[in-house]
């Protein structure tokens, strides 16, 4: 099997791209086997991606997205969520209980028949996907007496699609590149559709720069968040440093609804102990924590300091990258999994990929543009 790359072949723009139908043809024959149904759809839309985000087309970069696609939904555009009824019918009572809508008002309104003829307790009884669930929102709010009220803003599912990206994602990275297949704003609609949700999803994966040896930690960051990786290396070393143990789970500011909140985080405290050796004042620390989240945060002088105060206690240079612990929650988990889990299973099928990729002619494209297979 080729070796884990350098982070160079994961980065955006590099090199130019290659035609459509040669980079078609090398991720049809990356594709899993059991990929059957709609392959062509599959090995289109991936590739399309990359061509509207401006990634680099090699071997690496597909079997990366390649992998994560199959360990999300197992190349479903629209997979099924166990147990999605019972999950909506658990947040519906919760927020009639908040509004103070009376059950029986309620019970009455979902009886009714909606528009493809059943009821909206029926339809909701029957949900299996995000799309339907999705479907089924709108028309409770557009067509339910005080259904605006009980649903408009809320979803309690907030990923979905082929690789079970965040909407929140998928619309802040829609601030930054335009993206066609969002129309009248509808950013859910696109994540679950299959050419959208795998459009998204290789941008949270892919598209921003990290200075990792290895594809496992793009694979943590995806289901952590961008930079997890390299933040939980920074509170292993920063706990050595502080002389205080920090649990390594990427976040290092505290958070509320997404948010960074006033409630000072374990890593601030750690930091704010060893600030005079540091050299820091508390306006530069908390100017660096801020940048956590981006590619910024390891380029200031609190994360060099940290890591050459570990590297001197150590007597040899630290990690830069560790796969953040973390127990995963959701209402769509039902069982007891990890982010490291999570990115182990990835890193297996990505592994899985490259050895179909060694059997199959690469996509290599010229500095000068021209190509080859």
């Amino acid at each position: 099997m080729p070796p884990a790359p350098a982070d160079g072949r994961f980065v955006p723009g590099f090199p130019p791209r290659a035609h459509e139908q040669e980079a078609r043809r090398f991720v049809y024959a990356l594709l899993p086997p059991g990929v059957a149904r709609e392959r062509d759809e599959w090995a289109a839309d991936i590739v399309a991606a990359f061509m509207g985000l401006h990634l680099a087309p090699s071997a690496e970069n597909f079997c990366a997205s390649i992998a994560v696609i199959e360990q999300e939904s197992g190349f479903q555009a629209d997979p099924v969520v166990p147990g999605l009824s019972r999950i909506v019918w658990r947040e519906i009572e919760t927020r009639r209980k908040h509004y103070l809508i009376p059950k029986m008002a309620l019970d009455a309104a979902l009886a009714k028949p909606s528009r493809d003829g059943r009821t909206y307790r029926q339809r909701i009884d029957s949900l299996k996907t995000e799309l339907q669930m999705s479907i089924l929102y709108g028309d409770i709010i557009d067509e339910v007496p005080g259904g605006k009220r009980l649903l408009s803003g809320y979803n309690p599912v907030h990923t979905g699609g082929p690789m079970q990206v965040s909407v929140a994602f998928a619309e802040a990275h829609l601030r930054e590149k335009p993206y066609a297949g969002v129309t009248n704003g509808r950013v859910r609609e696109a994540v679950f559709s299959r050419r959208g949700g795998v459009y998204f999803g290789i941008a949270h994966l892919l598209d921003y720069p990290a200075p990792y040896r290895s594809p496992l930690y793009r694979f943590a960051d995806f289901n952590a968040g961008r930079y997890a990786s390299r933040n939980a290396a920074f509170q292993l070393a920063l706990g050595k440093v502080a002389g205080r143990p920090l649990v390594p789970d990427g976040d290092l500011l505290r958070y509320e609804d997404g948010r960074p909140s006033a409630a000072t985080s374990d890593t601030q405290r750690a930091v704010a102990k060893i600030s005079r050796r540091l050299r820091l004042n508390e306006a530069e620390i908390d100017s660096a924590l801020q940048q956590e989240k981006t590619e910024a945060f390891g380029r200031t002088t609190l994360y060099q300091r940290v890591f050459a105060l570990a590297d001197e206690a150590a007597g040899r240079p630290v990690p830069h990258e560790a796969v953040p612990q973390i127990r995963l929650k959701s209402p769509k988990i039902t069982s007891k999994i990890t982010t490291e889990w999570f990115a182990n299973r990835v890193n297996m099928r990505y592994r899985s990929c490259m050895d179909r990729a060694a059997a199959v002619p690469d996509l290599q494209v010229q500095a000068n543009g021209s190509r080859r297979l």
